[in-house]
């Protein structure tokens, strides 16, 4: 893929205007998170994966959404306190987000044309799906659900990502 994702507009948790810009030049991994999902413990991984890699260029940035099984029903205070008490997320949280559908977000309009490994592109499967966004803003690695923020396969991608 090489279309930049730099000026999609994005909104913060905070409800601020946003982009993947404010990331330029940083390897950017985004999930669509939920709080309320088997695979929620999985922002332990987020957040090892967040302070391993944050001083050489690195974010994870989670996207919460609503649409798998309504695992995601809480307001942008209640998802950040969630966050930050259950799991002491550092990375930034993007306001909750349609990622599939007829309304789904221009960001996943692209990140979904991007097939995963298996050569599989399309719909977001389930919440904690992950997209590895290189240091120029193009969208390089699809991750399934199921495959763990630290397993090997994610923490290759995203060393060879890194600037510098």
């Amino acid at each position: 893929m090489s279309t930049p994702l730099y000026d999609i507009p994005l909104q913060t948790l905070d409800g601020e205007p946003t982009t993947l810009g404010e990331h330029r030049g940083k390897a950017v991994l985004v999930v669509n998170v939920a709080s309320k999902c088997g695979l929620t413990p999985q922002y332990e991984g987020l957040e090892r994966l967040q302070k391993r890699y944050a001083d050489r260029g690195f974010t994870v940035l989670g996207v919460p959404s609503n649409q798998f099984g309504g695992q995601e029903p809480g307001s942008a205070e209640e998802i950040k306190t969630f966050c930050s008490t259950t799991y002491g997320v550092s990375f930034p949280l993007l306001a909750k987000t349609d990622v599939n559908g007829v309304n789904r977000h221009p960001l996943y309009q692209v990140l979904t044309e991007l097939p995963d490994a298996a050569g599989e592109a399309g719909d977001i499967t389930w919440n904690f799906e992950k997209f590895l966004v290189s240091a120029s803003g193009t969208a390089v690695a699809r991750f399934r659900p199921a495959t763990e923020p630290e397993a090997a396969e994610v923490t290759v991608a995203i060393e060879a990502q890194l600037p510098g």
